[in-house]
Formats: C-alpha cells, structure tokens, sequence
C-alpha cells in the first residue's frame, strides 16, 4: 500500500503518517501538487493520495487526468467545516476526514483501498483446483496467464497469486489493456521523455518501472495492438525497456501476470495475437471457470456480498430466503460474479422484513430475476401455456372442444373451409358440429363476418 500525503495538514503531517505506517503503508510527502506530480511521474507511485483540503484538489485531480493518472484521493482538514468537506468531494475526492486524525479510520481507508473488495471467496471443487495451482506456483516467478470469461475474478486471482509470491511486500501494478487508446498505451506501459510527443511536458515513469521489484498484471492483454506486442515481447524476454522518445534502455525487475476472455490460440491463427508472447505470457495458465460451472460457489458468494453491502449501506444483514437461494442457483450468471455482487448489491437495498426474499433479487430493469431470464417468446408462451392449463382444469373435453372450433371459426371470420384447415377436420365434420353447437343455442359465426348470430333463430 503506498500513500502520497500531499501538503503540510499544519502539524498533523507526522500523526498521520505514522498512523497510516503503522497499518503497513509506505509513506511518501509532497508539499504541493507539483511535487505530488513529479511523485506520481517518477516510479514511486501511489495507490493513495491523502490531500490537505488546502490544496487545490481540482487542479490537481485535472493535472492527474491530463497525464493519464488514475488513483483515489482522500481530502482531510483540521476542522469538520461542512463546505469544505462538499468541495473536496465536487472537486474528485472520494472521501473527506476530518484532522486530527483518528487512527481507526484511518486504518479503515488503507483497508479499503489495499483490499478493494477483492477477497477471494470460493467452496466450489472446480475452483478449489485452480486456486490450489495458483498456490504452488505463486513463489516462482514465472509468468502467469489467468484465463475466464468476463466477472469470473481474474484480477483477484492475480492479486492472490502476488501476496503469495516472495515479490508480496513490493508494488502490484495493474494495467487493462483494453481501456487505454493505442496510441497512449505504449507510454502507460514504458513511460516517456519530456518533448516525446505533444502533451509530453515532463518525462514519466511507466507502469514497467513503476512495478519494478513487483508484480505487473496486463489485463486483457489480448487487446493490445500487435505492433506494441512486439515490444512487450523484447521486455519480458530482456527485462529491459525504452522509454519513449528515450535513448537508452532501462532495467527492469517484475514478474508478469496477464489476464484475457479471449481464445488466445485462436487470436494466434487470426494474425491478432503473436505466438512466440503467447509462449512467453503463458508459462502457466490458471484458467477460472465461470460461475455457472462452479454452483456451490454462488450461495458461498452470495452471503459474502449480503455482508459486505449491509455493512456498506448501514442496513441489516438479513439472511437469503429458501426461494432466494432458489432464484440465484438457478440463474445462469452470464456476468458470473461482478452480476452476482451487484445483484446481491440491489438485493440488500431492496429487502424488507426478516429475510430477502426473491422478490428482492432484481435484474438491472427493476424486474425480478427469475421472470427476466427467459427469452420474451419462451416467457409468453410459457405464461399463456399455464393460463391455457388453468382455464381447462374442471372442464369437458366436449366443451373444450367446442370452445376452440367455436375461437377458430371466430379468427377465421366465419370462413369454414380455413377454420377446418386450421383445425385439421374436414369441413363435412365441422359443419356437423356447428349444427350440434347451434342446437343448443351457442352463437355461431356466420360464413364471411365477424359477428355472431345463432343458427337457429335464422
């Protein structure tokens, strides 16, 4: 856990540091935002940059953007002024604490962000296998590729795999390839010189350097440009790599670990994706089944997430009914497990009473879970089908009888020959039965209209 505390928090500065040492963060200072700046660009990094509330947090979450650097900020101030507090977090700050600081929140935000709900829960046998693998090889420093569909929790296996590993008490990097343009990926993953390229104002450290004596995770590696690939490949082979606009290559220490939804032997016989990376990324493959494959792991996670949203929300922690856990085993998980934590997100909001019941376990549209999974023509077909079911309970199979050829006439508007066709009669049969049904005095659709007027009275 690294933490950049940026300006003077007028004598605060050592409590909180101390505090935030204690509950094992690495502690940097920088007076300003052009300091915190040259922190951030320099390879030091910072998974947190706690803010005094003096500082301009908006210049220097813009300053941030403009270079493409993406960490939380927590504002704090020596007194509880309200509107100091509604500007920090209008300006980007995603929390405001008040100084002096109180170590037990102090400590619940380093927990917070060094944990980043990325707790590996699982009972499942399927996922017991993989998680076993990922243990023996965790202390090597071989590269790793964890394969899965989207949600199934790549990136936690990553992270479970580098506090594991001897490399744990050093950085965890994590870049996802898929979100950053082409054309600014390659200085996110090398860095650059100041004048590179338009925009280049001051030389910045890329996430190579940065992660050196650590862990890089390159999330959804599949997504990278071929051209880039190249690179990458001459960095994992050399562990050394050019800056941009540099002119001398620079050492790095790191272990690899890449993550892709992707077929990559498939993207290898497209032309997208080079062999010899692939032989190099995928020393070992940890590939995570998705939820669907793995069921005793979706209750398991359920509770987990029943937990840790009350807690959030300040509400009750109440417990799954039997139909809810009916509901979410039943559910095929096509986001496997960010749909399952969301989900169990809305269900704790929208409980009420004793237990969340299945009526609380909604879809994204607000409908219930159970309902919104069946493709519409199946949902209707099937809803008519039990209506169908229940209008026959009690009755003749005469009057059912009669009541279909007298609803196939009425759609055909009278016409005989089409209503007999639909019906699989022949039309001699049908006019017997109308005359038997006319005879008792039901109204009968008369050749070419739509009304109805018994045979009988004509």
């Amino acid at each position: 856990m690294r933490l950049l505390i940026v300006g003077t928090l007028k004598g605060q500065l050592t409590t909180a540091t101390k505090i935030a040492m204690e509950n094992g963060a690495t502690v940097t200072h920088a007076e300003n935002s052009e300091q915190a700046m040259r922190v951030a660009r320099g390879g030091k990094g910072a998974d947190l940059l706690l803010v005094d509330v003096a500082v301009d947090i908006r210049d220097l979450v813009m300053r941030l953007e403009a270079e493409h650097i993406h960490v939380p900020i927590v504002a704090c101030g020596i007194t509880t002024d309200a509107r100091a507090a509604v500007a920090a977090i209008h300006a980007g700050a995603k929390e405001y604490i008040p100084l002096p600081p109180d170590p037990e929140l102090i400590a619940a935000i380093l927990a917070a962000v060094a944990n980043d709900s990325r707790d590996l829960i699982y009972r499942d046998e399927a996922m017991a296998r993989v998680i076993k693998l990922a243990q023996q090889i965790a202390g090597s420093d071989a590269s790793v590729m964890i394969t899965g569909e989207s949600g199934t929790g790549k990136e936690v296996l990553a992270r479970y795999v580098h506090t594991r590993s001897a490399r744990a008490r050093k950085p965890f990097i994590s870049i996802n390839c898929a979100a950053i343009p082409e054309h600014l990926l390659e200085s996110e993953l090398f860095g650059h010189e100041k004048g590179a390229f338009t925009g280049a104002i001051a030389r910045r450290i890329g996430k190579f350097e940065e992660a050196s004596g650590g862990t890089l995770l390159l999330d959804e590696v599949s997504e990278m440009d071929v051209r880039l690939q190249s690179k990458l490949l001459r960095a994992i082979q050399e562990r050394v790599i050019d800056r941009v606009g540099g002119t001398k290559p620079v050492p790095v220490d790191i272990r690899i670990i890449a993550t892709s939804n992707r077929n990559l032997n498939d993207a290898v016989r497209e032309g997208s994706f080079r062999e010899d990376l692939l032989f190099r990324l995928n020393v070992v493959n940890l590939k995570l089944p998705p939820l669907r494959e793995r069921p005793a792991d979706i209750l398991e996670l359920a509770q987990h997430f029943v937990q840790k949203y009350a807690q959030a929300n300040g509400v009750p922690a109440r417990p799954l009914s039997t139909e809810a856990r009916q509901v979410l085993t039943a559910n095929r998980w096509q986001g496997n497990v960010r749909e399952l934590e969301n989900t169990i997100h809305r269900a704790v909001l929208m409980a009420q009473g004793d237990e969340i019941g299945a009526d609380a376990i909604l879809s994204p549209d607000g409908d219930r879970l159970d309902l919104t999974k069946t493709p519409p023509a199946v949902a209707h077909a099937t809803l008519a089908a039990e209506q169908v079911t229940r209008a026959l309970v009690g009755r003749t199979v005469a009057d059912v009888e009669r009541d279909l050829i007298l609803e196939t006439l009425k759609h055909c508007l009278g016409n005989r020959t089409h209503a007999a066709n639909i019906l699989g009669i022949s039309i001699r049969t049908l006019r017997n039965k109308l005359n038997e049904y006319a005879s008792d005095g039901a109204p009968i659709p008369p050749p070419g209209s739509g009304e109805l007027r018994g045979i009988a009275a004509a």
